[in-house]
């Protein structure tokens, strides 16, 4: 009989590529790693690894293992919906993932209110970027995502997925107190061209967003500082080093020498709660975006 979590282990592999990666997609060591594949090899009486340089790959035996492991845990992950459907509370373990100002603006109050409700359900929550988020729903290691589009840019989103909508997160732009523009009631984006810009590191679904905005309005942004977290990017506007577009979801409290304003023609982020469509019926899946929707429609209100 082959052991589920072996199988496991031979499906992060095939999906990560590295002993390292599956070891990281699991949240084990590598050596947990290598010792749950040894075993399995044992238990089929063939080779599924080969050295590949540094690396390793699957052998014909193990890329034909990996597929039937594959089918077979998403059999189990319908099996758990099923009966977690049929038990109707949510309970087990529940792991969720969000871009950092949606953790910080929405999972406080999404969480405690999960925890009150459903004291059962034991929830893990990690910050990472959205197409990180959709990469680790689509593998199953996190069942629930929350992601983001801009309103001219959409994240590339798999089939397979399910989605619901938790707030629209309006952008300004931040400046320091005395730019001369700190006194409109709106700005254009392009009234910036001949600042230093503040921008989320290059790579990020944000930055690449902020860049292909200005460029469609003719700017080509010089970037002076580059700060993952909006806090950072902030203090650095408040000594008058530049300027950047701050979104309000999880912005916290704007320092002392900065001024917010908002743009003339809208901006805004759709940010929304996406998990697999095979675990739709999942009472922990259903609470757990209510209890994010919930927590959104108080930043609405």
């Amino acid at each position: 009989m082959l052991n589920l979590e072996r199988l496991r282990t031979l499906d992060a592999l095939a999906r990560h590529g590295s002993v390292s990666g599956a070891a990281e997609g699991l949240h084990v060591t590598t050596s947990a790693v290598s010792q749950q594949l040894a075993k399995l090899e044992r238990e089929v009486g063939q080779p599924l690894l080969a050295k590949n340089g540094r690396g390793v790959r699957l052998t014909d035996a193990g890329r034909l293992l990996a597929d039937h492991a594959e089918r077979i845990l998403s059999q189990v992950e319908l099996a758990q919906s099923d009966i977690e459907a049929q038990r109707g509370r949510a309970v087990g373990e529940l792991q969720i993932g969000a871009f950092p100002t949606a953790a910080r603006g929405l999972f406080p109050a999404a969480l405690a209110a999960l925890r009150a409700g459903h004291p059962q359900l034991d929830v893990r929550s990690r910050e990472m970027e959205p197409a990180e988020a959709v990469r680790r729903v689509v593998r199953g290691d996190l069942d629930l995502a929350v992601v983001l589009d801009w309103y001219n840019k959409p994240l590339p989103m798999p089939d397979g997925l399910a989605k619901r909508a938790l707030l629209d997160d309006p952008a300004d732009v931040a400046m320091p107190a005395d730019h001369p523009l700190a006194d409109r009631a709106e700005v254009n984006l392009e009234d910036f061209a001949d600042d230093e810009w503040i921008t989320w590191p290059e790579g990020e679904f944000c930055c690449d967003w902020l860049l292909f905005t200005l460029r469609g309005k003719g700017v080509e942004p010089r970037v002076a500082h580059v700060a993952e977290e909006h806090a950072t990017q902030l203090a650095l506007i408040a000594f008058g080093l530049g300027v950047s577009v701050t979104p309000r979801l999880g912005r916290g409290p704007v320092p002392p020498g900065v001024r917010v304003v908002p743009v003339r023609h809208a901006m805004s982020r759709h940010v929304y709660a996406v998990w697999r469509a095979d675990a739709d019926r999942r009472p922990s899946i259903r609470a757990a975006v209510d209890a994010l929707a919930e927590a959104a429609a108080t930043l609405s209100d």
